[in-house]
């Protein structure tokens, strides 16, 4: 069982005290939505809808001489091992990474966010760093967002050496291909993209970069990162919403799908539990 420790200074009296965090994560269920998941239908194609991209040319890798090189289509009823693993079990932030919030079903991955229990806040994570890593290409999910406000989803690219040096080149960089951060009006769909190195006092970062795409809350969408030695450059159903020719790795990293949960209780408390990440499709294309 978890517990929280609150320090309250007055004068020079400190007061240490400690609330049972069961009793907490019952004020956020209290307020917690309950809105059905919608419908898994395809939304991606973005001809008729506002948004901020740099072009409205929709990029397909097969036109621009990549080919398909690494894909996992979920097709089975259990995550395939020889691709990903359940990746950092164990306390992240005020939860707990748990190999139970993974399912693979009906075509999909399943990435969850749930309490279980009075006071486990538990989230599901998967990598490919002990089965596939490369460098440069074109890597693309199709996915479906969580449904309410407080746990995000993400796809990134992670270097295993990161923290080692300053240098991105050397020592890589963490890739946030998109983090969606479902949030009250009027910003309630934001999309981000980053990129981080340097791990440790010396930390760089370029980011976030805010891309906008009506209805990108709702039905499945495509993310993705052509990553070059020049640059990376961020996708949303084809469309180029931003590029960045700073901290470029090059050497190779793995990718990472991931439930997040936020740093604070009071960041869940209109969150809905369980709500889940669905993925369609992880591929990747290399020239």
């Amino acid at each position: 069982m978890f517990f929280q420790k609150l320090n309250f200074m007055n004068g020079k009296k400190k007061l240490n005290v400690y609330l049972r965090l069961s009793t907490l994560i019952g004020i956020v269920l209290l307020f917690a939505c309950t809105n059905k998941q919608a419908e898994s239908t395809d939304q991606s194609d973005p001809d008729s809808k506002t948004n901020s991209a740099l072009s409205q040319e929709v990029f397909n890798p097969l036109e621009h001489n990549y080919k398909l090189v690494w894909q996992d289509e979920f097709d089975g009823d259990q995550l395939d091992l020889t691709k990903w693993r359940h990746r950092g079990t164990g306390p992240r932030r005020i939860g707990y990474n748990d190999p139970k919030m993974v399912k693979v079903e009906n075509g999909n991955l399943l990435l969850m966010y749930d309490i279980q229990g009075k006071d486990s806040i538990m989230a599901g994570v998967v990598g490919t760093q002990a089965t596939y890593m490369t460098k440069y290409g074109y890597f693309e999910c199709r996915a479906r967002m969580q449904r309410s406000i407080g746990p995000w989803a993400a796809f990134w690219i992670q270097s295993p050496s990161i923290a080692q040096g300053e240098d991105p080149g050397e020592y890589g960089a963490e890739i946030d291909i998109f983090e969606y951060f479902r949030n009250p009006p009027p910003d309630q769909d934001k999309t981000t993209h980053c990129v981080h190195w340097a791990y440790g006092p010396n930390q760089k970062s370029i980011g976030a970069r805010t891309s906008t795409l009506e209805g990108i809350g709702e039905g499945f969408h495509t993310y993705a990162l052509e990553w070059t030695p020049e640059k990376y450059a961020f996708y949303i159903d084809g469309l180029k919403f931003h590029e960045v020719e700073e901290g470029i790795s090059h050497i190779e990293q793995y990718m990472i799908l991931s439930m997040e949960i936020p740093a604070t209780l009071e960041a869940l408390k209109k969150a809905c539990a369980p709500d889940t990440m669905m993925v369609d499709y992880v591929r990747v294309y290399q020239k």
